[in-house]
């Protein structure tokens, strides 16, 4: 039911017609929800107050590590991780994706399978795996299958721990995001392509300005939050086992202080700053794609004849809008006495 009660005062129209009554949409009042909020500042008061007053927190230790150059250090890793990692997801799911998409029942089989396999494992034994390759591959051999290599190097060579998290990560997330990039792009109506196509544009002018731009409003919600998600998985390769990231790096501090808690506090505030920063971009950009849909405001503009307002005039808690449509003329309306045809107007 709507959250409105409409108050209708009588207007004056012109040309004599029926007064027109208006409407004034007055909120209902909720004192219940005002005490609940009350209720809810009281508890995030009395936590706040309790854990400046708690010793195991040791809020001192908290300023002194949080811009120490190991602690920085370790954040702008973190921040690299991620970066890298996403770069190469993206752009490996957008193949999958497209391969998902093909006619061809090989090749969708295969980013099927691949799909399969990366989204069944935990990413914490997929990031194990990956610290095993120099165990299971000695080394690199470049060159023709079944003849001499044309060169060789060792595996823990070629391929450091910064390197293998990179690669587990990004393997990982990629299968997420080309189910999301799949999804977008099957949201966009299959009659904008063919319209496109219509109009004599190619393929990739088709997918570069007709699908592409409408999918993204689709494709980056989701995304930004597998980029929220992948900085905090970074703080699991230390199964490779790589150290310098962010949260390894703060547990190796707390074992030497034999004081846990403000550094994970540490490391949360850095976490928390980098996530902010990624919701912000990710705010704007659906903002950027968003233009358009979804925002349009109700006509409010007075009706000529009567001098009502008609239009969409949105329910505050109904869900829906409410359509108001203009009254109706009255039957016989009173001749125009100027007129000398006698004509009504």
């Amino acid at each position: 039911m709507s959250d409105t009660v409409v108050n209708r005062s009588a207007g004056t129209p012109p040309n004599g017609a029926e007064p027109t009554p208006g409407i004034k949409a007055i909120r209902l009042r909720h004192p219940w929800r005002n005490v609940f909020a009350v209720v809810l500042l009281l508890l995030v008061a009395l936590f706040v107050i309790d854990a400046a007053q708690r010793p195991a927190y040791d809020w001192p230790s908290v300023g002194k590590f949080l811009f120490d150059q190991r602690i920085s250090q370790a954040a702008f890793v973190t921040l690299q991780l991620t970066v890298y990692s996403m770069v190469i997801a993206i752009i490996l799911g957008v193949t999958l994706a497209v391969m998902r998409l093909s006619p061809n029942p090989v090749v969708n089989s295969i980013a099927w399978i691949y799909l399969w396999v990366f989204r069944g494992t935990p990413v914490y034994v997929q990031l194990t795996f990956w610290g095993l390759v120099g165990t299971i591959y000695q080394t690199i051999d470049i060159g023709l299958p079944f003849t001499e290599p044309w060169a060789s190097y060792p595996t823990r060579v070629a391929m450091s721990a910064f390197v293998l998290a990179i690669i587990g990560l990004a393997l990982n997330e990629a299968a997420y995001m080309a189910e999301i990039v799949r999804a977008g792009l099957l949201a966009v109506d299959s009659g904008q392509e063919e319209a496109a196509t219509a109009l004599g544009m190619s393929w990739a002018q088709t997918m570069t300005r007709v699908v592409i731009p409408q999918s993204m409003r689709v494709i980056i919600p989701p995304a930004g939050n597998e980029v929220i998600s992948m900085l905090k998985t970074t703080s699991l390769v230390t199964a490779i086992p790589f150290t310098l990231e962010l949260y390894t790096r703060s547990r190796d501090i707390s074992a030497v202080t034999f004081n846990p808690v403000p550094l994970l506090i540490v490391a949360s505030i850095w976490y928390l700053f980098f996530t902010s920063i990624l919701m912000v971009g990710q705010y704007f950009l659906e903002k950027r794609f968003a233009r358009g849909i979804g925002d349009r405001r109700p006509d409010r503009k007075a009706d000529e004849a009567t001098g009502a307002l008609t239009g969409i005039v949105p329910v505050v808690g109904g869900g829906q809008a409410t359509v108001v449509l203009p009254p109706k003329m009255p039957e016989n309306p009173p001749n125009n006495n100027n007129n000398n045809n006698g004509d009504v107007r």
